[in-house]
């Protein structure tokens, strides 16, 4: 199969044209004519990673490494110090991200991993109907996700509704209409304006919340026949 008939059927499960428009889903690295027979399913790329799998791969990632203008390509800095063996290697990458977000992630976080109903979708949110305790919503959030600790911002005793988007989602924060919010990457200043907004948020990780990409995708390109690796990507940070 070419790498051109794969990205056909990705494009059909999720349409690269819905991605942000600062987003760079798609073909990053390779050539539409390669035959693929082995598929690698990863959030994100690394030396260990391009060393693991076997040359001529296909390598589908949710974070693309090629995210802003390349204007130089130095081999000791990223992102170049792992395009090099890539290409070394034959081993092309299609980026799916932001438009997978919106057709598959957050509504299987929402649902199959945290366990609640979808009520309502827009764009990348998901409104989850919840009806508990914040202290008791909270806690199975931590539980559910394998959180180490809660960050949080609570607002309110509570909580009916809940907005999901997974990764990043801070800047969102003034589209939502409910009394949580669920994302990652809560910054200091995204919590003073969540107080302030009188908005509860609990940051779920952006790593925690996305590392499910290959699980959900693995099941869908099985059916092409191919073999299909689910890399066990690793979190960059470390928790003491």
């Amino acid at each position: 199969m070419t790498v051109r008939e794969i990205y056909t059927f990705l494009d059909e499960l999720s349409p690269f044209a819905l991605q942000e428009g600062w987003d760079n889903s798609g073909l990053l690295v390779g050539d539409f004519s390669q035959e693929i027979t082995t598929v690698v399913l990863s959030i994100d790329i690394d030396e260990a990673l391009i060393e693991s799998i076997p040359d001529n791969a296909l390598l589908i990632t949710h974070h693309p490494i090629i995210f802003g203008g390349l204007k130089q390509l130095q081999f000791n800095q990223y992102p170049a110090k792992l395009l090099a063996p890539m290409i070394r290697k034959n081993i092309s990458n299609i980026a799916m991200h932001t438009n997978f977000d919106q057709t598959h992630l957050n509504e299987y976080v929402a649902s199959t991993v945290l366990g609640y109903e979808v009520i309502a979708k827009e764009g990348f949110i998901a409104y989850l109907g919840v009806d508990e305790p914040f202290d008791t919503f909270a806690l199975k959030i931590k539980r559910a996700l394998g959180l180490s600790h809660i960050r949080s911002v609570q607002c309110h005793e509570d909580i009916r509704t809940c907005a999901l988007v997974t990764g990043s989602g801070a800047s969102l924060m003034r589209n939502i209409e409910a009394e949580c919010f669920l994302t990652g990457d809560i910054k200091y200043h995204d919590a003073m304006e969540a107080k302030a907004l009188g908005l509860s948020m609990i940051d779920i990780g952006h790593y925690e919340s996305e590392c499910y990409f290959g699980e959900i995708l693995a099941g869908h390109l099985e059916k092409l026949g191919l073999s299909v690796i689910i890399s066990p990507s690793k979190n960059p940070f470390t928790y003491h």
